[in-house]
């Protein structure tokens, strides 16, 4: 065994003796609430600033240089960083933010509780992802606790925000929080993700004409332009109809048209998730009049929510859909002279996609330590997205790895504490591997 191997093994031995140690950690951020307020605003509840208040001693005993600002209003970031080169830098990264309980009823246990039973800790957030944020913080410490003074810069971040956007990430980039590659650390159930799609969200404005409806068939059978007939309606609602008929074909073809490797062929999905039609288009974007059908309307409101591969750029994705809602447009003579609009990042909202090369040194160093002490692992890409993509769109090689678990986002959220054990201890040895030791 060399040197470096047996380093590595004696963390990972520490970590087991411990094992309590990140279990306790994770059970004491469950118990505190910390619901994201744009879900369910209520000062009960929304207690990010009191976990980052229980890390930051935490981190601070382990030797980290913390600092904390608001990422949003009341809603701190916590960074904490070891010196070291940035040639091997590295950012350890979780969300402490979860979604609400939903129906409390419906849990078999307290949802803030953290229960233990059968190997399981539960409670929201415990697999998504406060034992995430706690492996990664238990890694830094064994590492710590062995004497070990690594060679790159390592820096754990806990954000806020990642349920509705990630605008906590987002704004630890806009302050240059960056390295040369990140880990995050959300629930892969022990596989190995280094790409992840790119996600926009963008509306789609149809305008069309209002009228009474009592005169719809002056705008729908056909009628003889005489002197003094009334000016027909166009009904928004029925254009958007066709375009989603349309929408629903250009999505197909793309998936026809272009996969990656790692992730499931279709899964650059568009889906039409929220319509408004009415009458009179208001300030804020939507229809003034959505409670009166004896309108044709004039205005419908479409928010799409578009998931694009790995490989593909955000760039091209907003060409080739401004181009095809461009030619749909040319076949209708009414939509030829009134286009539909185009918005994009509703909300601000927008994730970069991550393509790390399968060969990259992060994914082969996580890959073999999991294989070491577990399963062999999958090299996939992540279905969903997360905060690996607002590191991986300025220039971070990301990838994501993380415990098992089930329940994140439904009822009975739980964590299973062995996977939580050798999550850490994974996570421990690709530090060294990755940062190196001097």
């Amino acid at each position: 065994m060399t040197n470096l191997e047996e380093t590595i093994a004696g963390v990972q031995a520490a970590i087991e003796r411990d094992r309590d140690w990140v279990v306790g950690l994770t059970r004491d951020m469950v118990r505190i609430p910390s619901v994201n307020p744009k879900f369910e605003p209520n000062p009960d509840i929304n207690k990010e600033a009191e976990v980052q208040s229980l890390l930051e001693p935490i981190l601070a005993e382990q030797g980290f240089a913390t600092e904390r600002w608001d990422a949003l209003p009341g809603r701190p970031n916590l960074v904490g960083e070891w010196a070291g080169s940035e040639e091997r830098s590295l950012i350890l990264c979780g969300h402490i933010d979860v979604v609400p309980v939903g129906a409390a009823k419906d849990w078999s246990v307290d949802p803030f509780g953290g229960d233990i039973v059968d190997g399981r800790l539960y409670g929201r957030g415990a697999i998504d992802m406060k034992s995430g944020v706690a492996a990664c913080i238990a890694a830094a410490r064994a590492i710590r606790n062995a004497g070990i003074t690594l060679d790159g810069r390592l820096a754990i971040h806990s954000v806020v925000d990642e349920e509705s956007g990630g605008f906590g990430a987002m704004d630890a980039v806009r302050r240059g929080k960056l390295a040369k590659a990140v880990l995050v650390a959300e629930p892969t159930w022990g596989d190995v993700l280094p790409a992840e799609g790119g996600l926009e969200w963008v509306r789609v404005t149809i305008r069309g004409r209002s009228a009474h409806a009592g005169w719809r068939y002056n705008e729908i059978y056909p009628q003889n332009h005489e002197a003094g007939r009334l000016e027909p309606g166009v009904n928004a609602i029925e254009l958007a109809s066709r375009f989603l008929t349309a929408l629903r074909h250009y999505e197909l073809d793309r998936a026809r048209a272009r996969s990656h490797p790692l992730v499931p062929l279709g899964v650059n999905t568009i889906n039409p998730g929220v319509i408004h039609g009415g009458a009179g288009l208001g300030g804020n974007g939507l229809p003034n009049i959505m409670t009166n059908p004896a309108i044709i309307p004039d205005v419908a409101v479409i928010d799409l929510d578009m998931k694009f591969l790995p490989n593909e750029t955000a760039a091209d994705i907003r060409r080739d859909f401004e181009a095809f809602v461009h030619h749909f447009a040319q076949t209708d003579a009414w939509m030829r002279s009134n286009p539909p609009t185009i918005q994009w990042e509703l909300g601000g909202l927008h994730f970069p996609p991550m393509n790390t090369p399968v060969d990259h040194p992060l994914v082969t160093s996580l890959a073999a330590r999991k294989s070491a002490i577990g399963k062999q692992p999958a090299i996939k890409g992540f279905i969903a997205v997360c905060d690996a993509a607002h590191y991986a769109g300025a220039g971070v090689d990301g990838v994501i790895f993380g415990a098992s678990g089930d329940g994140f986002h439904g009822k009975d959220e739980y964590v299973d504490i062995e996977s939580l054990v050798e999550t850490t201890k994974v996570i421990a040895a690709t530090i060294i591997d990755w940062c190196g030791t001097r």
